[in-house]
């Protein structure tokens, strides 16, 4: 056997499972299992990481089932969980309406070392840390690595605030995984806040752990733990950064949003609009670490920079470390690996750096358009006229920006408010016209006007459009045909496209530089 570090303990969990599911279970098969399901009136199951579901046996699931189990664990509590005394597995209740147990997950807890070994750097710099992601990446399991790293490697003084005890066991001995940690259960989910300014205020901690912050009280109470010296190691609802600022509930861990209005100069100075985002205060946490996957973590070793950086719309980029990877000699000249395409980037382009006039003459943020009651073909049509950087999102939730009809603003005050909700700047039309529409998506981009090249094309085209129309015009008149001037390849498909409105033909004629369109009234007509 295993020392007890390292064990699953999962003789403890087989232990508890009627014979009729025991006598199917292996060491062997569950290497790589999740968790057991077992459902009144359906087959019991096993689901593995791979998203492979192993039935066992033909039997459905009982009554006598679920109460042989549920005699054989501790009482659950209010949120429908409960464990094995001295290991890591969880098991949580479905209920009926009635309140009787038709349901149980049994959720195989893990001890894996060797996770944050990448990050070990900068779990030793006495700064607090945020972790991000997904359900099952690991996010717990970090937490309970950390735990042990900082309170025995490090000698520090750590508390663990555990809620349903799914950091450090169920039992009152925490799991030897944690090390010398100390561990303080959270009763019901609701008290969390409580225990966390309780383990401040009781025990003098250096270090406090907690899993899984999700209400805004709790993100006040993490903020009055950082304010007090304590270095704080948590995780949150949430899969990256950028979801977290747009988070209102959650946003203040950041730093929070606020909006601000810039005098003239000052908006010229930044090339930007007259209001704009920007964060409120100093963030609770240091650093942020997003975990993308179980073995690829992307870290903002500066969270303040990091949120101006997002608000701002201008480029960055994480360090990228992988668990695999030592990272103890880490200097930032060394290329290194950041991509799952196995992609060599020089790690110098790693750091939080930022040319403004560069990127204002050559980089448009990417953008993504929430609209209420605008033209979504108008939209796309400017957007591929304009080659702005944007699309069209039907979730608001993904938005970074919210493209209005002025008129119906008020029938879309559920709508507004979820905009407001999270942060998101709302601009209004007056009518679903292009020329308004383009206006206002040119003030919602940053359009830099003083962009020569840009402003060039924008005129070059309005031309351009503007002597197809009058072509057109001539042609309904009764001209047979019209040739319009030449134009790039670009410019000529916009024209093409306004032809094909008024159900006329048009082709492109000419050689190189002189290659323009010809407008006629006849059918069956080769566009080139």
């Amino acid at each position: 056997m295993k020392d007890l570090q390292f064990q699953n303990d999962l003789e403890k969990l087989i232990e508890i499972l009627p014979e009729k599911v025991r006598k199917y279970i292996t060491y062997d098969n569950l290497n790589d299992v999740i968790e057991i399901v077992l459902d009144i009136g359906r087959v019991p199951e096993i689901r593995h990481s791979s998203g492979k579901i192993e039935y066992l046996g033909k039997s459905n699931v009982t009554d006598e089932d679920i109460l042989y189990i549920t005699q054989r664990v501790q009482e659950f509590t209010s949120d429908n969980r409960s464990g094995i005394p001295g290991t890591l597995h969880r098991i949580s209740a479905i209920r009926n309406r009635q309140g009787k147990i038709i349901g149980l997950t049994c959720r195989i807890g893990r001890v894996v070392t060797g996770t944050i070994a990448c990050i070990k750097d900068f779990c030793m710099q006495n700064k607090s840390i945020l972790f991000l992601g997904r359900p099952g990446v690991g996010k717990t399991t970090k937490l309970r690595e950390i735990s042990r790293l900082v309170a025995d490697e490090l000698g520090k003084r750590v508390v663990i605030v555990d809620t349903s005890n799914e950091i450090a066991g169920d039992g009152d001995v925490p799991h030897p995984a944690v090390g010398h940690a100390r561990r303080m259960q959270v009763r019901q989910p609701e008290f969390q806040k409580d225990i966390m300014i309780e383990a401040v205020e009781n025990h003098t901690p250096e270090v406090i752990v907690v899993d899984e912050i999700g209400t805004e009280p709790e993100a006040q109470a993490a903020r009055t733990i950082a304010e007090r010296g304590v270095m704080l190691i948590a995780t949150a609802h949430g899969n990256t950064l950028e979801n977290l600022i747009k988070n209102p509930t959650l946003s203040d861990l950041v730093g929070g949003i606020q909006s601000v209005t810039l005098g003239d100069d000052e908006a010229k100075r930044r090339a930007s609009q007259k209001t704009v985002l920007e964060r409120e205060k100093q963030p609770t946490f240091d650093i942020v670490i997003e975990i993308l996957d179980r073995n690829t973590l992307a870290v903002y070793k500066d969270t303040a920079e990091a949120v101006d950086y997002i608000l701002r719309g201008w480029p960055i980029r994480p360090e990228i470390r992988k668990v695999d990877q030592s990272y103890e000699q880490h200097q930032p000249t060394i290329t290194e690996e950041i991509s799952k395409l196995e992609q060599k980037i020089p790690s110098d382009s790693l750091k939080f750096s930022f040319n403004r006039k560069d990127y204002t003459e050559s980089v448009k943020a990417f953008k993504k358009i929430y609209l209420y009651a605008v033209s979504r073909s108008i939209v796309e049509k400017v957007i591929e006229r304009l080659d702005l950087n944007a699309e069209i999102t039907r979730s608001i939730e993904d938005a970074d920006i919210v493209i209005a009809h002025k008129n119906f603003a008020k029938g879309g005050a559920k709508v507004l408010n979820t905009a407001n909700d999270y942060r998101l700047q709302i601009f209004y039309v007056k009518t679903n016209s292009m020329a308004q529409i383009q206006k206002v998506l040119k003030e919602a981009l940053d359009v830099p006007e003083s962009n020569e090249t840009l402003r060039g094309y924008y005129d070059d085209a309005e031309r351009a459009l503007d002597e197809a129309k009058a072509a057109i015009n001539k042609i309904l008149a009764g001209a047979e045909h019209v040739e319009l001037q030449p134009q790039n390849h670009q410019i000529r498909k916009l024209q093409h496209e306004l032809v094909e409105q008024h159900n006329l033909e048009s082709q492109s004629v000419g050689e190189g530089e002189q290659r323009h369109l010809r407008i006629v009234g006849g059918n069956d007509i080769e566009k080139n």
